[in-house]
């Protein structure tokens, strides 16, 4: 399987979880395949994980739409919401805001474009 089909995957289980859980309030889901880092504009890498080559495929719901976005992280940014998470599991940081910040956008800019 490809690593294209097996985030096609993943966002097809993340949306049915979510859908399940939020109901109504999730009514889609949209991938962002740019190669840049939401989180900080940087190219979108592989990390280490437990010993392997891992991507930080991650989703978070666009509430103004409805849609469930997935994205990936560079693995700076991805380290960086990782150690937060271990020392305030929970908690969102700066860079949180950012990323949605960023994915808020390029989802308008996809609608725009398919609207012209």
């Amino acid at each position: 399987m490809s690593s294209e089909d097996q985030i096609e995957q993943a966002m097809i289980e993340m949306f049915a979880r979510m859908h399940a859980h939020f109901g109504k309030a999730v009514k889609g889901y949209w991938f962002y395949e740019s190669e840049a880092c939401p989180g900080c504009g940087r190219r979108v890498n592989a990390m280490q994980h437990k010993g392997h080559a891992a991507i930080s495929l991650n989703a978070y719901i666009y509430r103004k739409r409805g849609i469930l976005i997935g994205y990936v992280l560079c693995n700076r940014c991805a380290n960086e919401i990782h150690r937060a998470a271990e020392k305030r599991p929970g908690v969102q940081i700066a860079r949180h805001d950012i990323i949605e910040k960023s994915l808020d956008a390029a989802y308008e800019a996809h609608m725009n474009r398919l609207d012209a």
